[in-house]
C-alpha cells in the first residue's frame, strides 16, 4: 500500500512539473512523510512534509533505487524539514528516503532521487562598442550628438542577453542606440547552465565641434568679461569677498551684450600631493561651466593662481613643472573632453620669472621655459582625445605682455590646423588704470591736469594692438585681451568720464584690430548675486565699442 501511494503521486507530480521535485511519499502509523530532491553545485537538497505525529526521523541514502543496502547518513530533529547533502560526490545519481517511526512502528518515505551538479561560473562577458563605424573593445564612448552608436558585447553566441537603459531594448546581442544625453546601458548575459554575467556600458554624448577655425571663432566672442576674483581665490571661491557663481549671473553677463567669458581658476590648492584634483572642486568648476553654456556664452577656462611654481622658469625647474603643468591639464581636460567647442581652455596666467622687475628686459631662459609651457599644454589637451582633438586652445604671452610676445613668443606646434589663439593683457598706463595709490586720474587727449602721463595715450593704444595683429593675427592666429580694464579712484572723484574714455578707447581698438577684448570685473558692473548691470552706461560703454 506504502509503495502505491508513493508511485501515484510521483505519477501525478510528473504531470504537473519536473519529475526530479515530484513528491515521493510513504504512510504509516498514521502518518505521511512526503520527499523531494534537488541537486544544487554545492549539495543535495532535500525537502519534506509530514502529516500526523512521528516520533524520529532519519534520512538514507542510496546509489540505487534499492533500499536494501542504503546507508543511514543523518538523524535529524522530528520537527526538521529539510536536510543538505554536502558530502555527495558530484555528477552522481543518488536515492534517498526519509524514515520515520510512530507509536505504531517506523516506516519510510517514498525514494527521491537527484544528482549534484558541478559549479555553473559566470561565462566572462567583453565589452565591445562600435561608434563611427569602428568596433573598439571598451566599455565606455562618446557619441557626437546626433549620432548612433552599436553596443555589441561577446560571447556571440551559447547564451542569451537582456538589456535597459539608454534606448537599449529585446533580447538582441547587438543593441543601436542614439543617445540625446550621457546614459548608462546593461546587458545581462545568462549562460546555458543559467549563470548570469552584467555589463554595463558608459555612453557619453559629446558637443558638437564646428569646422571653423579660431579666427572664425575670434569674431563672435567679443566682448568678452571676466569672473575675477572668485573661482581663482585662495583658498576658496568666496575667500575674496565674491558670492558663489550662480545661473543669474551668467545669464546677466549674456543680457548685458557680452558673448564670452573668462573663467579663471586656481587649482594647486584643491589637489592632493600627487596633483590629483579634488572630486568636489572639479564638480564645482563643472558646474560653473554648465551656467554659462546654459547662458549661452563662449568660455575660455585657464589655470589661474597656482602657488609661483610656475613662476621659476629656469631649465633647472622646467621638467618638474612640464610634468606638474600636463598632470593638472590632463585631468581637466578628460573631465570636460565631450564639451562642445564653445569651451577653450587657456594654458596659465601672467607667468614671469619671479622676484624679477615686470616688464623689464628677459632672460632668454626665462622665456624659452614659459614657451615650453605652452607646449606641454598643447600636448597634454590634444592626447585626452575626444573633443579635445579639435578643440579651440589658448597660447599665452610671457608676463602676458605685448612687447615681449611681439619680439619672442614660440606659438606651439600643433596636431591640427588653425585651433590656437594667444593671449596678452593691457593695464596701461598702470598708474592710471590699477594702482589705487597713485595720483594719475586723467588719461588721453581730453586730460589736462599737468601731471598726467601721456606715454600710452590713444596712440600707444593703437600702436600695440597693431603689433598684436601684425605678429598673430595676419598669420592667422587671433588674439584675447584675456584681461583689460581701469577703475575708478575714490579719492578722484573726477576720474570717471576718463575711465569711460579710456574703456571705450581701449576696447574699440582692440576690436577694430581684431583682437577680443574681455573686461576683467570683480563685480563691480553686474551684480554677482542677481546677474543685474548695476553701472549702465560703463557696460553700453564697453559692448557698444565692439560694434
Amino acid at each position: 500500500m506504502k509503495l502505491l501511494l508513493s508511485t501515484l503521486l510521483l505519477a501525478l507530480g510528473a504531470g504537473a512539473g519536473t519529475a526530479a521535485q515530484a513528491q515521493n511519499c510513504g504512510s504509516g502509523g498514521g502518518a505521511t512523510v512526503c520527499l523531494t530532491a534537488n541537486g544544487t553545485a554545492n549539495d543535495i537538497q532535500l525537502n519534506w512534509t509530514v502529516s500526523g505525529t512521528v516520533k524520529s526521523l532519519e534520512i538514507y541514502r542510496d546509489t540505487d533505487a534499492d533500499p536494501n543496502g542504503r546507508s543511514r547518513i543523518a538523524v535529524v530533529n522530528k520537527s526538521a524539514t529539510s536536510y543538505g547533502d554536502a558530502t555527495a560526490a558530484t555528477g552522481t545519481p543518488y536515492w534517498y528516503w526519509v524514515k520515520f517511526t510512530t507509536n505504531a512502528g517506523s516506516y519510510n518515505s517514498g525514494a527521491a532521487t537527484a544528482t549534484r551538479g558541478s559549479s555553473c561560473a559566470p561565462t566572462a562577458v567583453t565589452p565591445y562598442i562600435n561608434v563611427g563605424g569602428s568596433w573598439t573593445q571598451t566599455a565606455s564612448a562618446s557619441v557626437p550628438a546626433g549620432q548612433s552608436a552599436i553596443l555589441g558585447p561577446q560571447p556571440i553566441s551559447g547564451g542569451m542577453w537582456t538589456w535597459n537603459g539608454c534606448g537599449t531594448a529585446g533580447g538582441a546581442r547587438e543593441q543601436t542606440i542614439t543617445p540625446t544625453a550621457a546614459c548608462t546601458a546593461t546587458a545581462t548575459y545568462t549562460n546555458a547552465c543559467g549563470a548570469k554575467t552584467l555589463q554595463s556600458f558608459t555612453i557619453a554624448v559629446a558637443g558638437a565641434m564646428r569646422n571653423i577655425t579660431s579666427m572664425q571663432m575670434s569674431k563672435e566672442m567679443s566682448p568678452g568679461w571676466n569672473i575675477g576674483n572668485t573661482l581663482d581665490a585662495i583658498p576658496n571661491e568666496t575667500a575674496w569677498g565674491q558670492p558663489l557663481i550662480n545661473q543669474a549671473l551668467m545669464t546677466g553677463i549674456k543680457n548685458a551684450g557680452f558673448k564670452s567669458i573668462r573663467l579663471p581658476v586656481t587649482w594647486t590648492p584643491h589637489v592632493d600631493a600627487n596633483d590629483n584634483i579634488d572630486p568636489v572642486w572639479m564638480a564645482r568648476v563643472t558646474q560653473v561651466v554648465k551656467y554659462a553654456r546654459n547662458a549661452g556664452l563662449y568660455v575660455v577656462l585657464n589655470l589661474h593662481h597656482e602657488g609661483g611654481w610656475l613662476n621659476n622658469t629656469t631649465y633647472a625647474a622646467q621638467p618638474a613643472n612640464n610634468a606638474r603643468l600636463t598632470k593638472l591639464w590632463t585631468q581637466i581636460a578628460n573631465n570636460f573632453k565631450d564639451y562642445d567647442d564653445y569651451l577653450l581652455f587657456a594654458a596659465m596666467n601672467e607667468i614671469g620669472k619671479e622676484n624679477t622687475v615686470w616688464g623689464a628686459p628677459k632672460d632668454q631662459e626665462w622665456l624659452n621655459v614659459q614657451n615650453g609651457y605652452n607646449q606641454a599644454f598643447v600636448n597634454a589637451v590634444r592626447a585626452t582625445g575626444g573633443n579635445n582633438a579639435k578643440r579651440h586652445l589658448v597660447a599665452q604671452a610671457y608676463e602676458t605682455n605685448i612687447d615681449i610676445s611681439y619680439a619672442s613668443a614660440v606659438l606651439p606646434t600643433d596636431t591640427i590646423a588653425n585651433r590656437l589663439f594667444f593671449e596678452i593683457h593691457y593695464y596701461d598706463p598702470y598708474n592710471f588704470t590699477i594702482n589705487g595709490d597713485s595720483n594719475q586720474w586723467q588719461w588721453g587727449a581730453s586730460a589736462t591736469d599737468p601731471n598726467r602721463e601721456t606715454w600710452a595715450n590713444e596712440p600707444y593704444v593703437d600702436a600695440e594692438f597693431q603689433k598684436m595683429k601684425t605678429r598673430f593675427i595676419d598669420q592667422g592666429v587671433p588674439v584675447l585681451v584675456g584681461e583689460y580694464g581701469a577703475y575708478n579712484k575714490p579719492n578722484y572723484p573726477g576720474m570717471p568720464p576718463y575711465r569711460k574714455a579710456w574703456a571705450q578707447y581701449v576696447t574699440r581698438s582692440a576690436w577694430l584690430h581684431g583682437l577680443v577684448p574681455m573686461w576683467w570685473d570683480t563685480g563691480e558692473m553686474i551684480d554677482r548675486n542677481t546677474g543685474a548691470v548695476k553701472t549702465p552706461d560703463e557696460i553700453s560703454t564697453i559692448v557698444n565699442a565692439t560694434k
